[in-house]
């Protein structure tokens, strides 16, 4: 597995959970505003001095030594689910005791599912980009959304545990297409929406682009709780 990076300590990625983040290599999206430019473009990438590219050992040996201080990993990106050695590497870090939670784009419903079928995952958090018809752009390549519904089916109508999110930002989402995406997922047990940060994006006019107001967020969950229970991230 190609680690970009690795939070040693976060109580907010994994919902109730103290875990550790890794940052994986690579990313099949190029979704403009994305501020990961740095683990998404390969010309971008500039590995940490320990936990760099690579550096597998290094993070195995790094888990020994939390066995009693940590209960989960969080696998995100980039995007985990392109690498053919995730559920390999799923299975020594569920070996280790650890839970493991998956951060995703939803592309690969075939490998979300086979992560399930083995319980080499707990957790699942999915992103949504845009609505249906706005997918291409939102994502920065085109999309085969037939995919994306798979991946939110296989949640919806699975048993483990999950969330539906979404980075939202005036320049690419309306009101109205928040609140498609909230359509879409109906009825789902949580979608949260996320403030978007102008900082470091693909596009680096994203950068200087103005995120939502506190009232406007509010305003847009409001709509969303008609379809599914929505939280904001802030």
């Amino acid at each position: 597995m190609q680690i970009g990076g690795l939070q040693k300590l976060t109580l907010i990625d994994y919902p109730g959970k103290i875990a550790a983040t890794v940052f994986c290599i690579g990313c099949n999206f190029r979704c403009p505003w994305c501020y990961s430019r740095e683990l998404v473009l390969p010309e971008e990438i500039t590995p940490t001095p320990k936990f760099g590219v690579g550096a597998e050992k290094d993070f195995f040996n790094f888990l020994k030594g939390r066995k009693e201080l940590l209960e989960g990993v969080v696998l995100c990106g980039g995007e985990p689910t392109i690498h053919k050695d995730l559920p390999e590497f799923c299975k020594k870090i569920k070996k280790m005791g650890f839970l493991v939670k998956l951060d995703t784009n939803g592309s690969n419903p075939e490998a979300l599912k086979n992560l399930i079928k083995e319980n080499l995952i707990d957790y699942v958090a999915m992103d949504i980009k845009a609505p249906k018809e706005k997918y291409n752009g939102a994502a920065g390549i085109k999309i085969d959304t037939g995919k994306i519904q798979e991946s939110i089916d296989i949640l919806k109508n699975g048993k483990i545990d999950f969330e539906f999110r979404s980075t939202i930002l005036p320049q690419i989402h309306t009101k109205e297409d928040v609140m498609s995406i909230a359509k879409w997922i109906k009825d789902a047990k949580v979608y949260y929406l996320q403030q978007f940060r102008p900082e470091k994006t693909i596009d680096p006019a994203y950068e200087k682009c103005k995120p939502f107001s506190q009232e406007e967020l509010e305003s847009i969950q409001r709509v969303c709780n008609i379809y599914v229970f929505t939280k904001l991230r802030i």
